[in-house]
């Protein structure tokens, strides 16, 4: 019997990536194509039967209230702050409380936008259970975690839910990768985490299931969009299929709690 965990998580904000190199987008229009992404993430889901975790950050909640509801009919809703391009230690609380009151259910969860660093204790005091903003490699620009755990655990009362890369090289499976690199690649590195763990811990954000070629993004961002990631999305999805059972962050978590 396959016993293997695969945690899927879908990072939900304004589509704002397009500031970051240098080109202004109305803020209708960056709701907007975040939107019809989480519709096209929804779709896909529900063909493959995926429960997963849904990051997702306040503002864009609050414009969306009964698609959030939709969402946390059947996958878990976790905090992505309140907003995508600034952050408080403040709204860490505020975030959450504004996600449980729009998507009626408890927000355990919590991811940094870009995956920056989050101090513990404020999370705790914040009323999260864990924090998933751990990518624990290399990738230059970023960060450099190469030194980090890369499997979950407990690091000051809170749980640490990292992404996965590989053993060894530290190879990071994530949404970069699956755009840029040959599905067969992708599978080959997925295959040697779960031979090592129990689990798979795999995120990308919907607007990448959106054309995004006419906006001034690096190729290796918008190279691979739209209809063709979703395809490339659909064949990775449903060869994880067989080989775990698709779960929340909370959900393993439940798994951990006696171990």
């Amino acid at each position: 019997m396959n016993n293997k965990k695969i945690l899927i998580s879908v990072d939900v904000e304004e589509f704002d990536i397009p500031q970051e190199y240098g080109q202004a987008v109305p803020f209708e229009e960056k709701l907007e194509v975040s939107r019809q992404g989480v519709l096209k993430t929804l779709t896909l889901f529900d063909e493959l039967e995926i429960r997963a975790t849904f990051f997702i950050t306040a503002l864009w909640a609050r414009y969306f209230p009964e698609l959030v509801q939709r969402i946390a009919e059947k996958h878990e809703i976790a905090s992505h702050a309140f907003y995508h391009d600034r952050f408080l230690e403040r709204d860490l609380l505020h975030s959450r409380t504004v996600l449980e009151r729009i998507s009626r259910t408890p927000v355990k969860g919590f991811r940094m936008p870009r995956l920056q660093p989050v101090s513990m204790d404020a999370l705790a005091q914040a009323g999260y259970t864990y924090d998933a903003s751990l990518n624990p490699t290399w990738l230059p620009g970023r960060y450099n975690n190469r030194h980090r755990p890369r499997h979950v655990h407990l690091q000051e009362n809170m749980w640490i839910m990292p992404t996965s890369v590989t053993p060894g090289w530290r190879i990071p499976v994530f949404w970069l990768s699956l755009k840029n690199m040959p599905l067969w690649f992708t599978r080959h590195c997925t295959a040697r985490i779960l031979k090592k763990e129990d689990y798979f811990s795999f995120y990308f954000h919907p607007w990448e299931l959106e054309d995004i070629g006419q906006y001034k993004l690096p190729l290796y961002v918008k190279g691979v969009s739209g209809k063709r990631l979703y395809g490339k999305m659909r064949a990775f999805l449903s060869w994880l299929k067989v080989r775990g059972t698709f779960v929340s962050h909370s959900d393993y978590l439940a798994t951990q709690a006696g171990k």
